[in-house]
């Protein structure tokens, strides 16, 4: 029996604040209950995986170039991300990334930290994203 929900049904955030961790690679060091619980995935499943083990298919290359230009540079990014759940199921986040600087100013990883996205905002990034993914193919 197959357990994977189709990609278009929406899972529901609640109020808590999704946290993870990285490594300079994107390779998860750290997630919270909340992220487990809104990705589906066990801690043990998430740990030592690449972050983009929850990338939705239908969000734009040219959202992470910037996201990665942006925090490999020493400076936060913020915005709308649509992610996949493990069922198959997507969800969006207003997300922050911070870049974790330890001694000399040496970038050493990424925290992010995320909350659920609102209505507008999710139905104004994502008119622009699919505008984005038909520039992209």
């Amino acid at each position: 029996m197959n357990n994977v929900t189709p990609l278009n049904e929406e899972y529901e955030l609640d109020e808590n604040v999704v946290i993870s961790q990285t490594d300079l690679e994107g390779v998860i060091t750290y997630v919270n209950r909340a992220f487990c619980k809104a990705s589906g995935y066990t801690a043990d499943e998430l740990i030592g995986q690449e972050h983009n083990i929850i990338r939705h298919p239908q969000m734009p290359d040219s959202i992470f170039e910037k996201l990665w230009s942006a925090i490999s540079s020493g400076r936060a990014w913020n915005g709308l991300i649509k992610n996949l759940r493990k069922s198959g199921e997507f969800y969006w986040v207003d997300i922050e990334i911070l870049p974790i600087k330890e001694n000399n100013d040496t970038v050493t990883g990424y925290i992010s930290a995320s909350k659920p996205a609102s209505r507008k905002d999710i139905q104004e990034n994502e008119e622009m994203y699919n505008k984005m993914l038909e520039a992209q193919n």
